[in-house]
């Protein structure tokens, strides 16, 4: 079993705790092998970038974009002699519903100026196995800047998707928590492992935990969703990586089950959709080399940890305690007692990363 304390970073002895059962199955058995080494060397829990598409958290839209161009501003002061032009506001990365009409077609989502940030850091951090000249060259600061373009760009997504659905349709907020650690070991995705991409697909369910996906580059779904669904052609699947890795990293869907075959035409339609462009371009979507999906871990013991399986019930429980204190794997607890408001936060992750000594 895996025991995940959450505590208020500011109230002091507000906790909650939640039960994990990995999966009987080799990818299960493998993840929890590969969490308890992460465990067990100290590695750094990432919590600038855990909690996401809350709604009611504290963290804002005005913060993400103040902190993004703090970062870029690092960047176009560098030696590295590039420049990312764009200024970021909230009204620049989304259109506000209270002032569109809510269709599950409308982009609120500013997809046009976010994909160019994320170019930016796929330029200046490179890919798997191949990091650019510009991160090798950059300062420990600069180093520390490239990578939150990439945090701060997937965190404003989701957070934007969560205001919409929680002004127009707040049952279908999809929050979720992506629980990284700086520098995890990565190990090689063995084929075996690979059987949730056919069996499980895109299916995710209420509490359901799910492989992290611990390299750079989108995946086919996200070009298909965010670029109107381009001809794969070979310049479009330079950015698109199949995966190769695992680590002990894992997400946890906290929005409730959306799956194939179910109640929601929308996403049937969607998959139907999505797997007809594949068909169109040539690929097998029955090859789970193409990671066309989420890898099951586990599942959260929601009754027993929460004395309920509302979503909105426990959203509210969890909104003022988005702060990790502790994992527990069979019964040994491993602490991370700090919070993303420590004012030593910023060099304490650069530490970890081995940026600065």
């Amino acid at each position: 079993m895996i025991r995940i304390v959450l505590k208020s970073p500011h109230e002091t002895g507000v906790e909650l705790d939640y039960t994990i059962t990995p999966h009987d199955i080799p990818l299960g058995r493998a993840w929890k092998t590969a969490l308890l080494e992460i465990l067990e060397r100290g590695l750094h829990l990432e919590k600038n970038f855990c909690f996401m598409g809350f709604p009611k958290q504290t963290r804002g839209l005005h913060a993400m974009v103040s902190e993004l161009n703090k970062h870029i501003k690092r960047i176009n002061k560098s030696d590295l002699d590039y420049r990312i032009e764009e200024h970021f506001t909230p009204d620049s990365v989304w259109f506000d519903p209270k002032e569109y009409k809510f269709s599950r077609h409308q982009h609120y989502v500013k997809h046009n100026i976010l994909n160019r940030l994320h170019n930016h850091f796929e330029i200046l951090q490179g890919t798997v196995g191949n990091l650019s000249n510009y991160y090798y060259n950059a300062s420990p600061k600069v180093k520390y800047s490239i990578r939150q373009l990439n945090n701060l760009c997937h965190e404003m997504e989701t957070y934007i998707l969560s205001l919409v659905k929680d002004a127009l349709a707040p049952e279908w907020v999809r929050p979720s928590q992506i629980t990284t650690f700086l520098n995890a070991p990565r190990l090689h995705l063995e084929d075996e492992y690979r059987a949730g991409f056919v069996t499980n697909g895109y299916d995710r369910v209420f509490g359901g935990v799910y492989m992290h996906w611990c390299q750079i580059g989108k995946t086919y779904f996200e070009v298909w969703r965010d670029e109107d669904a381009p001809m794969l052609t070979d310049t479009v699947c330079e950015a698109i990586t199949d995966l190769k890795y695992y680590s002990g990293e894992f997400d946890i869907e906290w929005a409730k089950d959306v799956v194939y075959g179910g109640d929601h035409k929308w996403h049937n339609e969607d998959i139907d959709e999505f797997h007809q462009w594949m068909i169109d371009n040539g690929k097998d979507i029955t090859d789970p080399r193409l990671s066309l999906g989420y890898l099951p871990l586990g599942q959260v013991d929601m009754l027993s940890s929460f004395g309920t399986t509302d979503p909105v019930q426990i959203w509210d429980m969890m909104s003022p305690l988005l702060n990790i204190y502790s994992i527990e794997v069979d019964g040994v607890p491993y602490y991370f007692d700090y919070t993303v408001d420590d004012e030593d936060y910023e060099n304490v992750q650069m530490q970890a990363l081995g940026l600065i000594p």
